[in-house]
C-alpha cells in the first residue's frame, strides 16, 4: 500500500535522512522517499498504520505533519 504524507520542515538532504530514518523505523513501513522540494514523504506500507503514529514519529524527528 503506497500513502503520501505532507511534512513540513525539510529544509536539505540531512532534513529529508531524520524523516526518512524516523518513518522507517516504524513496523509497517517498508520505505519512506522524502521531497523537500515539495514537502512530501511517499510511504510504502506493508501494515495499516495510523495518522497519530506517523505523526508522532515525524514529531519525534523535529518536523510537522501536515
Amino acid at each position: 500500500m503506497e500513502k503520501t504524507i505532507t511534512v513540513s520542515g525539510m529544509m536539505c538532504s540531512r532534513c529529508e535522512a531524520h524523516v526518512k530514518n524516523a518513518l522507517e523505523a516504524l513496523h509497517g513501513v517498508e520505505s519512506a522517499i522524502p521531497d523537500r522540494v515539495s514537502g512530501t514523504v511517499k510511504l510504502v506500507l506493508s501494515d495499516n498504520i495510523g495518522d497519530e503514529e506517523l505523526k508522532n514519529a515525524v514529531e519525534a524527528a523535529g518536523y510537522a505533519l501536515g
